[in-house]
């Protein structure tokens, strides 16, 4: 999320979302190096987090639109003169000096926050317009939810408000985090049910970029993996298949979908082994386990990051900056990057 911002990615109401109230945005730790907390990320995981952005109270509905933002403006214009009385001796910053004062940041920060209010209500002062519930291609007859799953399940709506936010340019991005996941002793059953629950909010996600005919770039992974052992589940959901049984460090596979609204991405096809070297990073053992030789994702949660940033970034066709954004960054020389990039560009200029 963090790396997702420092290549370029913003939004309209919010930097940075997540559906849980962390410093990632979800459930699994961010990287340290990448952590800025001045983007924290806003959480948002149903439809009143998303309104409450723009929320003004009782405000907007004593007053029309117009006079909501004059009202605003009138604030910040009388909050920055007392302010520039917070130093009598200082009231404008002195031209001269090389360093900022205390006083200086509070003062700008308090005065920009009262504009960007003021700006968030003129351009959004209707919050329905945000609402993910009120959203025809969200939930209802001609929606990706029918009335009833959507209000029947809280990871539905849970999704909603983030890709709401997402795709419609409000937020530059989201995690959304789904819980229930470590099912290892519940019957393959279980794990298949909220497998597929998984598969319908990611499908959502797509759904609703075409929809709106925006790119996206839709990362899963999770914190964890399992194991299964030799027993079968054959009840009706279960199909026969091994039951989970334990966790599991020595396997896990992360993977991201990207969709373009100007017809269907294409793989990289330059180096050995052309596009199919691209499809997948890195590869399994015999005996299941990963070959953590194989990329340099393989072994290590952070370079997995960069990973995921560098194809980020490829995907505008930016990846010759990734060294400059990154310059910590352990994904080696520009040869060994090129190996790591999945898709040629999708989109020029920058979308977040």
């Amino acid at each position: 999320m963090y790396g997702i911002h420092q290549a370029g990615a913003d939004g309209a109401l919010a930097t940075l979302i997540g559906s849980r109230p962390s410093d990632s945005g979800g459930n699994s730790m961010a990287p340290a190096g990448l952590i800025d907390l001045s983007v924290r990320p806003t959480k948002v995981d149903r439809a009143s987090d998303v309104t409450s952005l723009v929320d003004t109270g009782q405000l907007a509905s004593l007053l029309s639109l117009d006079d909501t933002v004059a009202v605003m403006e009138a604030i910040q214009r009388i909050s920055a003169r007392k302010l520039q009385n917070i130093d009598p001796k200082q009231p404008w910053a002195d031209p001269k000096k090389t360093t900022v004062t205390r006083n200086e940041v509070v003062k700008e920060l308090v005065n920009c926050g009262y504009v960007k209010a003021a700006d968030a209500v003129d351009q959004y002062g209707d919050p329905s317009s945000l609402n993910p519930d009120l959203d025809p291609d969200i939930v209802g007859a001609g929606g990706i939810f029918s009335r009833a799953e959507y209000d029947g399940d809280d990871e539905f709506r849970k999704t909603a408000a983030v890709m709401k936010m997402v795709l419609s340019g409000y937020a530059g991005a989201g995690t959304i985090a789904l819980g229930g996941y470590d099912y290892h002793g519940q019957g393959r059953a279980t794990g298949e049910l909220r497998d597929l629950r998984a598969g319908r909010c990611m499908g959502a996600c797509l759904e609703y970029a075409a929809r709106r005919g925006m790119p996206l770039m839709l990362y899963v992974f999770s914190d964890g993996s399992i194991s299964a052992s030799g027993q079968v589940d054959d009840t009706t959901d279960g199909r026969g298949k091994f039951m989970w049984t334990s966790d599991n460090q020595a396997t896990a596979a992360s993977f991201f979908l990207v969709y373009n609204p100007g017809g269907r991405p294409n793989l990289v096809t330059t180096g050995t082994g052309g596009a199919a070297r691209h499809q997948q990073i890195g590869y399994f053992r015999a005996d299941a386990s990963v070959e953590t030789a194989s990329s340099p994702a393989a072994g290590n949660v952070n370079l997995l990051v960069e990973t995921v940033l560098l194809n980020y970034m490829a995907l505008h066709g930016e990846q010759g900056q990734f060294a400059t954004r990154f310059p910590r960054h352990g994904l080696g020389n520009a040869a060994l990057q090129d190996s790591l990039i999945a898709f040629n560009p999708i989109v020029s200029g920058r979308i977040g």
